[in-house]
């Protein structure tokens, strides 16, 4: 269920290295065509006396008066691999190489020889590092989107993520805003954990770019659209794909919907121009609402009745009456394309993106338009290497492709054709912030002007075409996915990608949102629980530091190294080794990521520990601190909750029984005590 490797995996030995001593390792290649390693060594003249003379103190010859010779040329012999990677590490004396055919190799210096030699994918390895105690080595692979931590000793990965080849298209919150998933032009459906940021499944099963994705309210069962004509659902407990909507001739579908009930399935075209309903529970095709005369880019449920709403770009919203079957019940008029629309949450406005950079706020009730933003002077910023103008005095080509109201309607989230994200303020229309998602000046319309240095007589040097130069390895130029169609107005860019927003949504707790950019899916929150954590452990992490630890009286740092070894018998330890004067500090500095292993550990202590009350002043400061993060991460603690409040509710009703059994005896004996 891990996040998906390349297509070699780790493990798959591609060479036996000579063995160590051999005369062929100790000498190494001579062929030019390898790439190799060149040791100099500085021979000065003062430091070769000292040398024969045999003095212990060598004074140092400056870099600039010393002689450099070649000692010795060793080769990687990986022709006709080229070398794409390469690091070192000072302490143990090992250099890491990655190749441009997925080998990387692991040598021993000065002798260079060879430790490992192991292909993780078949895509050149663009990074290779070590880390603090060259135990470990991280490699990325910029094609596949992949990263891999690898124990060299034990020769076993510690982490294996893939990202998306090509750029993400659509985003999805879960209903309880713990999960995240993304659809992208590889034809692939990720779902990530939002707070650890992992990717734990992969659905492959489209065949063509995936355009639209959708929540259901149960939190288990994901929806996604697809180029290739099936709209499917898919479980997220059983991870499959459990039904799958068809039309009776083959449609692009762009766009998504649900109502509130999960009973209806609709989505929009971009060939056909109609909008398909089905039924979620039979898989049967209900309905087929035509009247748009253009792609239909923008489809919503009504949170607040079972109006449909549509927009497309024939510079309409329309409102449908799915289930009486009245067909499009309003249309609202608009003098440019409309290229999204989205439900205000209470239902009682809708806006809608259009060509020229306006955002407009219909009523639905009374079908008004009720005011207007001119946006396009906000989103501009960035010129493209074909633009004639500068950013400052160029509007033409930015809009909002993507809106999304937060959760109390109060504002609303605009992204587009530009480096920047538009946060407004919707009753008083006015602009509150501008988001910038990049610096990457890898991606086109990032810079505000043009370097000089790169105009010719024939344009741009980067747009120039040369035919003898050798392609990138990299991500291609021209082929970045399949999503075969431009916006209306826009020009096809033919050199570097366009920074550009596809995607905007608003996390339903409202803590935080995501934004699906040509960058990568970027993740903004005000919440400090989100944390990149793949291990914990460290050669410092012992049981005897934890002990050590408890005979200093430093209870916080001994209760976080046994949570970090996730010693069962350690945490219980570790816990009643606290006094309960410091029950309050302790608590408050244990982080979120382990407070799910730390209330499992209490609930089996409130079965099998006679301190009670004790006990339960934990509990009591462990909510009290971490309170607002339980509430909000609740799914992820659902388990260890449960088991606590079973744990308390039998206690409780051991107590009762216990009193109630016992209430004559202790007024007879407190009686006989006031006698006497």
């Amino acid at each position: 269920m891990g996040g998906e490797g390349g297509s070699g995996g780790f493990g798959k030995e591609v060479s036996e290295p000579p063995s160590p001593g051999t005369p062929e390792q100790r000498a190494g290649g001579n062929s030019d065509d390898n790439v190799g390693e060149e040791v100099y060594t500085e021979l000065g003249k003062r430091k070769k006396i000292d040398a024969l003379i045999g003095e212990e103190e060598v004074s140092e010859v400056p870099l600039h008066r010393g002689k450099w010779e070649l000692s010795k040329k060793n080769s990687f012999d990986q022709t006709p691999a080229k070398l794409t990677a390469c690091d070192y590490h000072r302490g143990l004396d090992l250099v890491v190489a990655g190749f441009s055919n997925g080998v990387f190799g692991l040598y021993q210096m000065p002798d260079f020889v060879c430790i490992h030699l192991l292909s993780i994918s078949k895509e050149k390895i663009t990074t290779a590092a070590f880390n603090r105690l060259g135990n470990w080595l991280s490699f990325g692979c910029a094609k596949l989107g992949q990263l891999l931590v690898w124990e060299w000793r034990s020769e076993s990965y510690v982490l294996k993520q893939q990202g998306h080849y090509f750029d993400v298209n659509c985003l999805a919150y879960s209903p309880d805003s713990q999960l995240l998933a993304t659809g992208a032009d590889d034809n692939k459906i990720k779902v990530w954990t939002v707070s650890s940021g992992f990717c734990f499944v992969t659905f492959s099963e489209h065949t063509n770019a995936v355009t639209a994705l959708h929540f259901m309210p149960s939190n288990n069962c994901l929806l996604s659209a697809s180029l290739d004509g099936t709209v499917r659902a898919w479980d997220l407990f059983r991870y499959r794909n459990f039904r799958t909507f068809t039309t009776p001739s083959s449609r692009q579908f762009v766009s998504l919907a649900s109502d509130q009930s999960g009973e209806v399935i609709c989505a929009g075209t971009l060939d056909s121009f109609e909008i398909f309903v089905w039924s979620m529970k039979t898989g049967r095709l209900l309905d087929v609402l035509s009247g748009h005369e253009g792609p239909v880019h923008g489809l919503m449920f009504s949170p607040s009745n079972a109006i449909l709403a549509s927009s497309s770009w024939d510079k309409t919203v329309r409102l449908w009456d799915v289930f009486e079957g009245k067909g499009a019940v309003e249309t609202f008029p608009h003098t440019h394309d409309v290229l999204t629309s989205v439900y205000r949450p209470d239902g009682k406005q809708l806006a809608c993106s259009t060509l020229d950079g306006q955002i407009h706020f219909w009523d639905p009730l009374d079908g008004v338009l009720m005011y207007s933003i001119e946006g396009r002077r906000d989103i501009a910023g960035g010129r493209l290497m074909t633009d004639r103008r500068s950013a400052a005095n160029s509007s033409s080509g930015k809009f909002f492709t993507s809106l999304c109201y937060s959760a109390d309607g109060s504002y609303i989230l605009a992204g587009g054709n530009s480096k920047y994200i538009c946060m407004y303020d919707v009753s008083d229309q006015v602009l509150l912030r501008r988001f910038q998602i990049t610096n990457n000046l890898s991606l086109d319309g990032v810079l505000d002007f043009l370097n000089s240095k790169n105009m010719t007589e024939s344009g741009p040097l980067d747009l120039i075409d040369d035919d003898n130069s050798d392609e990138d390895e990299g991500i291609s130029k021209q082929t970045r996915g399949k999503l075969g169609y431009d916006l209306p107005g826009s020009i096809p860019n033919r050199g570097r990608p366009v920074i550009r927003t596809k995607c905007l949504r608003i996390a339903p707790t409202g803590r935080s949102w995501a934004a699906a950019t040509t960058e990568g899916v970027l993740i903004y929150s005000i919440d400090d629980s989100f944390v990149f954590d793949p291990t914990d452990l460290d050669i410092d992490v012992t049981p005897e530091a934890v002990d050590t630890a408890l005979s200093e009286d430093q209870y916080q740092r001994a209760l976080l190294l046994s949570l970090r070894l996730n010693e069962d018998f350690l945490i219980k330890k570790c816990i009643l080794a606290v006094q309960p004067a410091d029950i309050p500090a302790v608590a408050s500095s244990v982080p979120f990521r382990y407070l799910q292993r730390l209330l499992e550990a209490f609930s089996d202590l409130m079965e099998n520990c006679p301190h009670l009350e004790f006990i339960l002043r934990w509990c009591q400061e462990l909510c009290k601190t971490h309170g607002q993060s339980i509430q909000q991460n609740s799914r992820s603690l659902l388990p260890a909750l449960r088991s606590l409040q079973k744990a308390i509710t039998r206690l409780h009703q051991d107590l009762a029984d216990t009193c109630s059994f016992n209430e004559y005896s202790l007024r007879y004996l407190c009686s006989t005590s006031n006698k006497s």
